[in-house]
């Protein structure tokens, strides 16, 4: 069985760690490789340390448009290679092939934006600020950077951060999830064939030990992460307390509303999709849905049919739209959830425990779950379930359920459907959450848009992708120039 190496400074190399970990695939339970993990990792992040502020003294004085040359490259390497990484994704991730390879198609996207640096990177000039003086701002490089990334979108978060990070004059150094490994080492075989500067991006492999190596580092001075809420704090005070400038995305609990004005039919189907997809593994997935004035339950009926009429199973199989959970123990979370819900007085309408998908019956396995009228009270309301599980509530006005929508401890997105442009401009002018759909059931910004994220959603102050990205991988520097006249050499 393979043993997974460190891409470092421009070789692959083994680690320093003899210990290994099982990558399983969640569908089968087959494991896949064996990935490095225990304490030695800490060795490994600094041999990637020390490569990458190496390579960052000749990157971060190769001017921008010469920088984001190898993004052109590797934009075409991803589509040419998209569905041989989509399959990856399945294999150890767990989702169906069509959303690994949407997965992918946004990662692209995002090196596409980057490409466009050298037009994000420009600031602003005024000659005259004070007689003879002129003022500027430059953006500079802000040194070795880092990606501690989920299993949940293995391919496409790091390039949230990869390719503004170098395009902007920086190293880079990513931690893949210990869960999900094989994506990013087919995409370092990619980068592998780009024209860059050895160390200038790197791989190591590991679990907390590489973690808090790469926090302690005084040589990494930016840290970005995506993950649950409790780690991305961890992640947010570690990191800013040795003085790194930190992103660092946590947790959710959706919120959706379905006004009675709303097409009832496309509603359904699309929440349900928000709800299900990738298992429900996903910080944009619904979790709460708010009919509001449904006392005939049409709306209800709709959404119970639009669940049952997911097909789950393996993912590379054909029509499979929901594949499992990515551990064991995952599962067994989602199921003693469900079962708490019941206990605290929610009626199960659906229940997805005990699924049993022929062929693959040691399967992480959670068919589509609803439960209704969830207590207010309990602990479910609250929990970002992390599993393919709609907590059903049922409100009398918009302002209930908008009120309800800003009590929530996360704020990552929050999703309104309706035919009615005042309700639509109430509800985003009002609904605390830095995602905001209408009529969309997962608002994921496009690149050129940052990830936004409020409350316990998001730690930090610039978010991945787009502008965002721009700045925060760049310092700002203000020069304030005066040339006399009289200090110029006269011929």
């Amino acid at each position: 069985m393979e043993i997974l190496k460190n891409y470092i400074n421009g070789s692959w190399t083994q680690s320093s760690e003899n210990e290994t970990i099982n990558v399983v695939n969640p569908a089968n339970q087959e494991v896949l490789a064996m990935v490095p993990f225990g304490d030695k990792t800490a060795i490994d992040v600094d041999s990637a340390v020390a490569a990458a502020a190496e390579a960052l003294k000749e990157w971060r004085e190769t001017p921008v448009m010469r920088r984001v040359q190898p993004l052109f490259k590797l934009k075409y390497l991803l589509e040419e290679n998209i569905d041989e990484i989509a399959r990856l994704i399945t294999l150890e991730c767990g989702k169906s092939f069509a959303e690994s390879k949407a997965e992918m198609q946004r990662a692209i996207e995002n090196v596409e934006t980057a490409c466009g640096t050298p037009m994000l990177i420009q600031s602003e000039f005024s000659e005259n600020v004070a007689p003879g003086i002129d003022e500027f701002m430059i953006r500079q490089a802000v040194g070795v950077c880092v990606c501690i990334s989920p299993f949940n979108f293995p391919g496409m978060i790091p390039f949230w951060f990869l390719p503004y990070a170098i395009a902007c004059g920086n190293s880079f150094i990513i931690k893949p999830s210990e869960k999900v490994p094989l994506t990013m080492m087919k995409v370092f075989e990619l980068i592998d064939q780009l024209e860059l500067p050895k160390g200038l991006i790197n791989l190591v492999h590991g679990g907390k030990q590489s973690v808090d190596a790469l926090l302690d580092n005084p040589e990494v001075k930016a840290i970005s992460f995506v993950g649950s809420t409790n780690v991305a704090r961890y992640i947010y005070q570690r990191g800013a307390a040795n003085g790194k400038r930190v992103q660092a995305q946590g947790g959710a609990k959706n919120p959706v509303i379905v006004m009675p004005d709303a097409d009832i039919e496309m509603a359904a189907k699309i929440v349900a999709d928000s709800v299900y997809g990738c298992a429900g593994q996903r910080c944009l997935a619904a979790s709460n849905i708010i009919t509001v004035a449904d006392d005939k339950g049409f709306i209800k009926e709709a959404l119970v049919e639009a669940a049952k009429s997911k097909t789950t199973g393996f993912g590379l199989d054909a029509g499979i739209e929901m594949g499992p959970v990515i551990t064991p123990d995952s599962k067994s979370r989602v199921e003693y959830l469900i079962s708490k819900g019941v206990s605290e007085g929610a009626n199960l309408l659906l229940d997805g425990r005990n699924a049993n998908i022929s062929g693959y019956e040691k399967g992480n396995f959670i068919k589509p779950t609803i439960l209704e009228n969830v207590a207010l009270d309990g602990e479910v309301i609250k929990t970002e379930i992390f599993g393919p599980v709609m907590s059903l509530l049922h409100m009398k006005t918009i302002d209930d359920a908008i009120d309800f929508v800003n009590s929530n401890n996360y704020g990552n997105m929050a999703c309104l459907f309706t035919s009615s442009g005042l309700n639509a401009r109430t509800f985003r002018n009002r609904a605390n959450a830095g995602n905001i759909g209408i009529n969309i059931g997962v608002a994921a910004p496009m690149a050129q848009f940052p990830f936004s994220g409020w409350n316990n959603s998001f730690f930090g102050d610039l978010h991945g992708q787009g502008r965002h990205a721009i700045e925060f991988f760049t310092q700002t520097k203000v020069v304030i120039e005066r040339w006399p006249k009289e200090w110029t050499r006269k011929f």
